[in-house]
């Protein structure tokens, strides 16, 4: 897996949330179980929408918040990226929340592989989540996080890598 480091370029859900997108249900009258196909069929739509949706603004907030302390952009401009992103990702959500509910409705046993593929999906998401976060610091809150991680006895070189380029020399 390879880490995108430009800052202009704004990260996309993928494949990442598609297992969850697919398990992922809104009980939307409060009934508490669908009885029926078309009502799994709708709950998991929405449940894919939102997780895909929600997934992208906090990829797409994350990553443009260095933008915009560095002044590169606007408090609105950065607003209407979110937006604009999350917006996009919903009809991505809207696709495969369709799919999956079908071919769980059609393949119930697939539920439990699918769970399995959506706890390696979470890790990714939730790793690419931090990176986004991690990009929006400036040199001197990483050089911060890096050092207290080296007081409590934690190395963050080997998590990062090559992306620290100099602020994980304190660590480890």
């Amino acid at each position: 897996m390879t880490r995108e480091h430009d800052p202009f370029r704004i990260p996309r859900a993928g494949w990442e949330a598609a297992p969850l997108a697919g398990l992922a249900s809104l009980d939307l009258n409060h009934n508490g179980a669908a009885f029926s196909g078309s009502e799994f069929f709708s709950e998991s739509t929405v449940g894919g929408v939102l997780l895909y949706a929600t997934y992208q603004a906090l990829l797409t907030a994350l990553r443009t918040e260095a933008l915009r302390k560095r002044g590169e952009i606007d408090r609105l401009t950065q607003v209407r990226l979110v937006l604009s992103t999350s917006l996009e990702s919903a009809k991505t959500g809207v696709a495969v929340g369709a799919v999956l509910s079908v071919v769980l409705l059609v393949f119930p046993w697939l539920t439990a592989p699918m769970a399995i593929l959506g706890v390696v999906g979470s890790a990714k998401a939730s790793l690419d989540l931090f990176h986004a976060f991690w990009d929006g610091l400036d040199e001197e809150q990483k050089l911060e996080i890096t050092v207290a991680a080296h007081e409590a006895g934690i190395s963050l070189r080997s998590f990062f890598a090559k992306a620290s380029q100099g602020v994980g020399t304190v660590a480890g």
